[in-house]
């Protein structure tokens, strides 16, 4: 079996099976974010009709996966990535008439308070998410009851109390390490606001796995593959699963929901 066809898991992540590797790969920025999404929505309740941001959308792969799977209408909004370019993805995906492309910062969101019914957010959150007042500013936009949902890098053990960043990691990932944060830290940080419930803290099974799989993928499917995932790749066998995760974190806001 070769390191593409490894992407293919439904005894695991049976949605996320169904999508093509090579459409996935080609949208590649950052760690499998199907298997990841797949793995959160878990433990949310997402229904059809349900208007829901992406927030830090990327490319796009998360919010058709949102609106095919799970029947939402979806705003993707990210930074880095252009509308136009986001909406291409949409529309060639047939989603373009439930995912409402949006280029924003995610410290300055242009929408209205109170106007979504669930925020999800994958492997973006420790870009922006970590200051103190973030997830008062982000749950502004819930309604009552809303859901928020975010899969994010994270350490089995928190930096700030072991002291140091494992050699491994800082070489590769340098100083951004410390702001991959343990579950129960992001618990913490989102419940002492007490602006909503945490309904699930974990770190998502073999996580270091998964992103291994998927490290080797892209050294397999793009031209520059090796040369750019190869420390990654290092990395993550060096690691072994002891101190590198993905964080799996989910809440209610307090109101009728």
């Amino acid at each position: 079996m070769t390191a593409f066809e490894d992407l293919v898991r439904p005894d695991r992540y049976p949605r996320s099976s169904r999508y093509d590797p090579a459409w996935l790969l080609g949208l590649d920025m950052g760690p499998h974010p199907l298997w990841l999404l797949e793995n959160l929505a878990e433990d949310l309740d997402l229904r059809p009709g349900m208007r829901v941001l992406d927030l830090g959308s990327g490319k796009g792969a998360t919010s058709v996966f949102l609106a095919r799977e799970y029947g939402v209408q979806v705003v993707a909004a990210d930074w880095w990535i252009g509308a136009d370019e986001a909406a291409a993805v949409f529309a060639a995906a047939g989603v373009g008439d439930r995912v409402e492309a949006v280029h924003t910062e995610a410290h300055v969101l242009p929408f209205d308070q109170e106007s979504f019914d669930a925020v999800v957010s994958i492997d973006a959150f420790e870009y922006f998410g970590t200051a103190d007042g973030y997830l008062p500013y982000l749950a502004g936009f819930l309604r009552p009851g809303g859901q928020l949902g975010m899969a994010t890098p994270a350490m089995t053990r928190e930096v700030r109390e072991s002291g140091v960043i494992p050699r491994h990691v800082k070489d590769v990932v340098g100083w951004e390490a410390i702001a991959w944060h343990t579950a129960e830290w992001w618990r913490f940080q989102w419940e002492i606001t007490e602006l909503v419930t945490v309904t699930s803290a974990r770190l998502q099974p073999d996580a270091w796995w998964d992103w291994l799989l998927w490290a080797r993928a892209c050294a397999e499917f793009r031209p520059d593959g090796r040369a750019a995932h190869q420390p990654v790749i290092d990395m993550l066998t060096t690691d072994g699963g002891e101190f590198l995760s993905f964080a799996l974190v989910t809440a209610r806001k307090g109101g009728a929901g």
